[in-house]
């Protein structure tokens, strides 16, 4: 879910055959064009224009920087768009609301690199998988300087006990903020109990003046820069932060998290399901998905992909964590309606306050 800059809000990168066109509108478009909606930096580029020049198709690609704001955009209907790349609780939400058509993926030739692993956690949103093809999945912890804390970080409570007050990022996410309360409570993330959310609410309202900010990808930023002791991250956010300053670590802690999942659909307006169904699939193919690991440094589902990388990255922690540091982490999954909109208003609320 993940992935670029958020005051950069309304972020629109366009590409066709490696040149800039304007924004489709929802007016029409040549039927050699794809109009791709996915988050800020996760896809590498140079996999368009080498889609292009292999089948001659076009992409027009958009960009979002979170799933509300990519949900909104879509609704709102301005732009007909094709095919879009989102999160597992919003993969849900268009499924049931009648927004995806099914895909028969296994008439695709290389989406039996996707592990079966991958396809099951997409059951938790699209339960025969007829839907969602696999892209990305991970999950979110903590980033610290190890050079900072002052003893163990194996649990969420170093965001609420003072301790580190001033010192933290917390994410810029309704659910992912929400998420990170209601496990150091104790409670599902999935939670639709009114009385648990509340308690998270009031919770994340006592901890808000510890908080050094709310951010989404500059919260790996400020940690590798020095600016705060740790920030809560995406899995492949805290890999490049390592990357960058050897003595920052992740953890998931204890209490578990989310264990997410981003995954590519075609929408109910697309009428070249074909030219969708061949992008799908290029995608999947072992060195377009290598070529794509190696530029977002997420956790791939393409186990030829993984078969190919070093030791080294084979066996990151960070990168592919082992079973018994996820056990008690759950997929997000889409909660009823009032629950959502009660979540939406709360989460206005702290923001405001």
């Amino acid at each position: 879910m993940k992935k670029t800059v958020s005051v950069l809000l309304a972020l629109i990168l366009v590409f066709a055959s490696g040149c800039a066109e304007s924004p489709a509108s929802a007016a029409g478009k040549a039927d050699d064009t794809l109009i791709v909606f996915n988050y800020g930096e996760y896809l590498d580029p140079d996999v368009i224009e080498q889609f292009t020049k292999e089948t001659g198709i076009k992409i027009k690609y958009e960009e979002a920087v979170t799933p509300e704001e990519m949900y909104t955009k879509y609704k709102a209907g301005a732009i007909k768009y094709d095919l879009l790349c989102t999160s597992d609780y919003m993969m849900k939400r268009l499924i049931e609301e009648g927004e995806i058509q099914e895909t028969d993926f296994s008439s695709l030739e290389n989406t039996k690199n996707i592990g079966k692993k991958y396809w099951d956690f997409a059951k938790a949103f699209d339960a025969d998988n007829k839907y969602a093809l696999p892209y990305f999945w991970g999950t979110i912890g903590i980033l610290y300087d190890k050079t900072k804390v002052k003893g163990p970080i194996d649990s969420w409570d170093v965001l609420f006990n003072g301790e580190y007050a001033g010192d933290f990022i917390m994410q810029n996410s309704v659910r992912d903020t929400f998420m990170i309360t209601e496990k150091y409570l104790g409670y599902s993330l999935n939670t639709t109990d009114e009385e648990e959310i509340k308690k998270t609410y009031e919770t994340l309202l006592k901890q808000k003046p510890d908080v050094g900010a709310y951010l989404v990808d500059e919260a790996r930023d400020e940690v590798v820069a020095g600016n705060a002791t740790m920030a809560v991250v995406y899995s492949g956010e805290a890999y490049l932060g390592h990357e960058y300053n050897e003595n920052l670590e992740y953890v998931i802690p204890k209490e578990g998290s989310n264990l997410w999942l981003d995954s590519w659909a075609v929408t109910k307006g697309c009428e070249n399901t074909e030219a969708a169904g061949k992008f799908m699939d290029f995608l999947c193919r072992d060195d377009i998905a290598l070529k794509n690991f190696e530029y977002i440094y997420y956790q791939t589902p393409n186990e030829t992909v993984r078969d190919q990388l070093p030791e080294e990255l084979r066996e990151n922690k960070t990168l592919f964590p082992d079973d018994s540091s996820t056990e008690n982490c759950e997929v997000c999954t889409l909660t009823d309606s009032e629950t959502n909109d009660l979540l939406n208003d709360l989460w206005k609320e702290l923001k405001a306050n």
